[in-house]
């Protein structure tokens, strides 16, 4: 019995959707699955009633490409969102509305909770922050215009600030009713901390790639892993004996295909390997 993760697993495209069909079945093991499933309804359903069919427990928070309204899609902002917890619930997949679960194999007991966070552009370097035109304009002299500014609505808050900070205020408060008892198993979509942050090729698309406000929740909740994707970057890191994972498969260009869906799977429980000694950071395991 296992506590598996992944991300992005992109099943819109044809050789992940592939690479998902081939997986083979986990009964004994439960599946964490950081968001950017698909791109459009019908497809994360799909995606996500194969792994609910090949997995013992299946546990899923959105992306921001779940969140996408392409045009001629009516679902937008937070009915975008209900939606997608709705089509969870009809599944059997757990989702961030859901109580957490409390995890008893090996590695447990631990509360395994699932968050949506958002993103509130406050990632961007200090003269740009706190002006979003100014975050949007900094980026686009890199010709960095994400895709997330056309197709991610915010209805009915303001901006993805505010929607962010509400998220940020219900997840706070459910880690906060959960005491100490026992550790945490957290699962964002985005990273927890910036220097997770690499985007060694397009660095100004760090604004759209989580918040500042999570950086010592490491410290503040007894969180022992925290699961995110998102950078299609895979790496474990430590800070503060807390083990970070990025858990993405990524586009079909992120990953070697022969070794399938199953190869990328990234086990949390039981823990597959100890603190690197005296460091702070382990290393990488892109391949």
């Amino acid at each position: 019995m296992r506590l598996l993760a992944t991300s992005d697993l992109h099943a819109d495209r044809t050789v992940n959707r592939r690479a998902l069909e081939a997986l083979p079945p986990h009964p004994e093991d439960w599946l964490l699955v950081a968001g950017d499933v698909a791109d459009r309804l019908e497809d994360v359903r799909e995606a996500l009633a194969l792994l609910a069919g090949r997995f013992a427990r299946v546990s899923w928070c959105p992306g921001n490409h779940e969140l996408w309204t392409r045009p001629g899609d009516p679902l937008r902002g937070l009915a975008r969102y209900e939606a997608l917890v709705a089509l969870c619930r009809e599944l059997g997949v757990h989702s961030p509305e859901d109580p957490p679960l409390l995890w008893t194999g090996p590695g447990g007991p631990a509360w395994l909770v699932s968050a949506f966070l958002h993103y509130d552009l406050s990632l961007a370097p200090e003269h740009v922050r706190d002006d979003a035109e100014a975050v949007r304009a900094w980026a686009a002299e890199a010709r960095i215009r994400p895709r997330d500014e056309g197709w991610l609505h915010t209805e009915p808050f303001a901006d993805h600030a505010e929607w962010c900070a509400q998220r940020l205020a219900l997840t706070e408060a459910r880690l906060q009713a959960l005491g100490t008892e026992h550790p945490v198993v957290f699962m964002n979509h985005y990273a927890l901390r910036p220097e997770h942050v690499r985007l060694f090729k397009v660095p100004r698309y760090t604004p759209w790639c989580g918040t500042r406000a999570t950086s010592d929740w490491h410290r503040r909740f007894p969180i022992e892993v925290a699961v995110s994707g998102h950078l299609h970057l895979r790496a474990t890191d430590w800070r503060d004996g807390v083990r970070f994972e990025e858990v993405s498969l990524g586009y079909p260009r992120d990953w070697t295909h022969g070794r399938g869906l199953a190869g990328y799977l990234r086990q949390i429980f039981p823990a597959p390997e100890p603190p690197p000694p005296g460091g702070t950071r382990g290393p990488l395991w892109r391949r």
